[in-house]
């Protein structure tokens, strides 16, 4: 049942119209939630989820980033919106250094770790990559709502050091917007 529903979340957010002319805030009561501040408040669920590397096969989960800014983007192989957005976070990634951890999670729940670590590291994306869990889709969905299933629409956001996150941001942005969206989120570095 619960893969028929993330099914159709993914049917649904691939009819959405996207516009990937600028980058806007998301503005659902359950995307306004998940951007509050808390600061030293329990792991938000979909944080405490296991996630894979795609090339270590290590597990990891986004409350293992404690303490440090990490930037967001859920994205798919097949979208050329996604591989231009990654471009620029690559950029950004050169601004930025080491003082913030960049992760790229693929909607395509059921594709091998292997093939997105090839797509990767084929494009010259050197950060951390993972294929989202149904369960994580799930989760990531309830609490951005069903935008953050839609990888044409670039959707991406900031956890800040403590665990809270921003507004989920969409549309392609340069690698000076990127860095901005960390920066105006209070997360310029950890």
């Amino acid at each position: 049942m619960r893969r028929l529903i993330v099914l159709l979340v993914l049917a649904l957010a691939a009819c959405s119209p996207s516009d990937n002319s600028a980058s806007t805030p998301a503005s659902t009561p359950a995307e306004a939630a998940a951007a509050q501040s808390a600061p030293a408040a329990a792991p938000l669920a979909w944080q405490t989820l296991p996630l894979v590397n795609a090339r270590t096969g290590e597990t990891f989960t986004f409350a293992d980033f404690a303490g440090q800014t990490v930037f967001v983007e859920p994205m798919a192989t097949w979208c050329s919106n996604c591989r231009q957005m990654l471009g620029n976070v690559r950029s950004a990634r050169e601004q930025l250094g080491e003082t913030v951890t960049f992760v790229a999670l693929s909607v395509e729940t059921t594709i091998p770790s292997a093939d997105l670590a090839a797509y990767a590291d084929a494009n010259g994306f050197d950060w951390l990559f993972a294929v989202m869990t149904p369960d994580m889709l799930a989760e990531l969905v309830s609490a951005f709502g069903r935008t953050i299933s839609n990888p044409p629409s670039t959707p991406h956001f900031v956890m800040r050091p403590d665990g809270s996150v921003s507004s989920l941001f969409t549309g392609v942005v340069s690698a000076e917007e990127i860095v901005a969206q960390i920066e105006s989120a209070g997360a310029g570095g950890a």
